[in-house]
């Protein structure tokens, strides 16, 4: 099976032009053609962190579903992240996992049913800071446990500027992917977002979103990356 990932930290809607525009948003989101989205920052910052794109918007204007992330209240996520998955994806299981840091920290975790990849999906926004980043990769492959053999993609904003990453906590398994640099929007340097894949998923090819209004619309651009998801082993 072949699927589509994307990432992409929206800033709360606003723009490089200092405008909240969830609209510009939603049109860069169906854009990229993807099969599963990971977002952050898609809260406002501040209890009790109301929804800064609207769910209503989401529903009415695209095909994704946005995944029960959230707690009870006006959140869109948790930890100001969700996830969208394109409708007719069947989704057996989401867990969220606490991650630690100087900063409240989180990431998601959601599983695809056999007929729909039998893929999961992580999504995180990590620390700026490189200790608390191997602290959270050693979290997340801790949370996988001993259903690390399911093919797990984890992508998201790893606010990590250094060239070879610093995911060696996520072990041997995973292979660590900069599609490109996707941060400041406008003039990007630095490839923050990206994508580590384990065995069991090949990735195809992987991009920066550059076009309009992703220029505009965050201070981030999102990153794709097409994966291929191998047939379980029969034998297994």
């Amino acid at each position: 099976m072949r699927l589509r990932l994307a990432s992409y930290n929206i800033h709360k809607c606003v723009g490089l032009d200092r405008r909240r525009r969830p609209e510009r948003i939603i049109a860069v989101l169906n854009a990229l053609d993807a099969d599963i989205v990971t977002l952050q920052e898609v809260d406002h910052r501040l209890p009790p962190r109301p929804e800064a794109l609207p769910r209503s918007l989401i529903e009415r204007e695209t095909d994704f579903g946005v995944l029960p992330f959230a707690p009870d209240g006006p959140s869109l996520g948790w930890h100001g992240q969700t996830m969208l998955v394109r409708r007719g994806l069947v989704v057996e299981r989401v867990r969220r996992i606490l991650l630690p840091g100087l900063e409240p920290r989180g990431a998601i975790l959601a599983e695809l049913a056999p007929e729909s990849g039998g893929l999961r999906v992580v999504g995180a926004h990590l620390a700026l800071i490189r200790r608390y980043r191997t602290m959270q990769f050693a979290a997340i492959r801790a949370a996988i446990g001993r259903r690390g053999e399911m093919p797990t993609a984890i992508l998201g904003d790893f606010n990590d500027w250094s060239a070879r990453g610093g995911a060696e906590a996520l072990g041997a398994a995973f292979r660590l992917h900069a599609p490109g640099p996707s941060f400041p929007a406008a003039r990007p340097v630095g490839a923050l977002d990206r994508v580590a894949l384990s065995a069991g998923l090949h990735l195809i090819t992987a991009g920066v979103h550059l076009r309009a209004p992703a220029t505009l619309a965050s201070d981030h651009l999102p990153v794709w990356a097409d994966i291929r998801v191998d047939p379980p082993d029969p034998l297994a």
